[in-house]
This record gives C-alpha cells, sequence and structure tokens, in this order.
C-alpha cells in the first residue's frame, strides 16, 4: 500500500476505535444504569454494576485520546486538498478534547461519593443521592458544551472529503449536512427547556452518525483510490 493508503486506514482504525468506545460510554452504559426520575435506582445500578461504570470511564478516556489522535491522522490524509480547511478540522476537534477529560472528573466524583468513606457520614442518604445525580447533570453538561465542537469540526472534515475525490462526494455532504445538525441540536438544547421532548430532538444528529460512521467504514474497509503514474500520464494524454 501507498503512504497515503496507509494513512487512510490508520484513520479508518481510530475513527472506529472513537465510535466504539463512545457509543460504549455515552450511550450504553449511561442507558444501563441511569434512571433520571429516580436517583435511588441509579443509585443502586451503579453499586450492583460497579465495574461496567469503571469501564464506562475508562473506554470515555480512550475515546478522547483516539479521538485526540483522529485529527492529526487525518490532517496527514488531506492537507493536500486544502491545507487552510485541514488546519480548522484539527483546531476544531482538538478543543473538544480538554473538555472531554476534564468533564469525566465528574464520573469519578460519583465513585468517591458512593464509596462510603469516612468523610461521608456527616451526609444523610438523601444528600449522597442529590449529589450523585448533580454530578451526572454536570457530565452531562460538559458533554453539551464539548458537543458544539463536536458538531464544527465536521463542517470543514466534510468540505475535505468531498472535495478529495478519493473519498465519496456523499459522505462529505452528510458530514457538512451533519455539522449544521450537531450544532442546531447544541443551541435547542440550551435555548429550549423541553427541547428534548420534541421529535426533531430523535432525528437532527442522524446525518452526522450516518456521515461519521459511513466514513468511519470506507476508510477503514475500503480505504483510498490513488492514482498511479501510468494513470496519471494517460489522463494527461
Amino acid at each position: 500500500m501507498g503512504a497515503n493508503k496507509k494513512t487512510a486506514r490508520l484513520a479508518g482504525l481510530l475513527y472506529f476505535l472513537v465510535v466504539i468506545t463512545g457509543i460504549f460510554s455515552l450511550l450504553y452504559v449511561p442507558s444501563q444504569l441511569i434512571v433520571w426520575s429516580d436517583s435511588a435506582a441509579t443509585i443502586a445500578n451503579i453499586k450492583s454494576s460497579e465495574s461496567l461504570f469503571r469501564l464506562e470511564i475508562l473506554s470515555g478516556l480512550l475515546c478522547y485520546i483516539f479521538f485526540l489522535l483522529l485529527p492529526w491522522v487525518l490532517y496527514q490524509l488531506f492537507k493536500g486538498i486544502n491545507k487552510d480547511y485541514a488546519v480548522l478540522m484539527v483546531v476544531l476537534a482538538v478543543i473538544s478534547v480538554p473538555i472531554s477529560f476534564v468533564n469525566l472528573t465528574h464520573k469519578l466524583d460519583i465513585l468517591s461519593l458512593l464509596s462510603e468513606a469516612d468523610y461521608l457520614k456527616v451526609y444523610s442518604t438523601e444528600q449522597i443521592q442529590a449529589q450523585v445525580m448533580l454530578a451526572l447533570e454536570s457530565y452531562h453538561h460538559g458533554n453539551l458544551v464539548a458537543q458544539a465542537f463536536w458538531g464544527l469540526w465536521l463542517f470543514p472534515f466534510g468540505y475535505l472529503v468531498f472535495k478529495s475525490g478519493f473519498l465519496p462526494k456523499f459522505l462529505g455532504l452528510f458530514l457538512m449536512i451533519g455539522s449544521c445538525g450537531y450544532f442546531l441540536d447544541f443551541v435547542g438544547r440550551i435555548v429550549c427547556s423541553n427541547y428534548g421532548d420534541l421529535w426533531i430532538s430523535d432525528y437532527i444528529t442522524i446525518p452526522a452518525s450516518i456521515g461519521e460512521i459511513g466514513t468511519c467504514l470506507w476508510l477503514l474497509i475500503m480505504g483510498i483510490k490513488t492514482v498511479t503514474p501510468v494513470e496519471k500520464e494517460k489522463g494527461t494524454t
């Protein structure tokens, strides 16, 4: 494989790891443990499945490490298409990483609150429950802030995919549309208190998911089409 094909496969692998660890830590585990309307049930779930909760934290850390590396590899792949857009893509993606790392401390705080350490005896059961739910809510808010950049970086990324010539244009379109959807979802959740009850909240980020997962699998499985010197010479004659 040529250098570009190797870079494409590496980008696909990193993207795949981001997707898998992200789904596990952001979707699967919370759906198994958190009952927003019942703090007692949530705490009981976390205590009975503490290893799963700890795996969620580890998975989140790995996800953000992979996501820190991914834009740099993509930059190597796309810098020849448009260097300015490639730099913008990296900057917008990397900004979210320290936000996400710091945000994970709320999950570690929950482990401390449920540790039954001596210094926690001054708190009642109800106070502990309230503190745990507040930590979960703070973690949710931190993800919301990071989401703004999770969406913004997709636009220059989508533009580069669309212009590349070695990846399908429709993936670039989905990424750019998904970028707008992600950002509108972020704005909606900030501005509208009942946004989660609106039907659009369930669908507005779907284009981004299609674009990201599609690009990830294409890079990992198909790689990229490269032009050989012979083909290039034929194209100029």
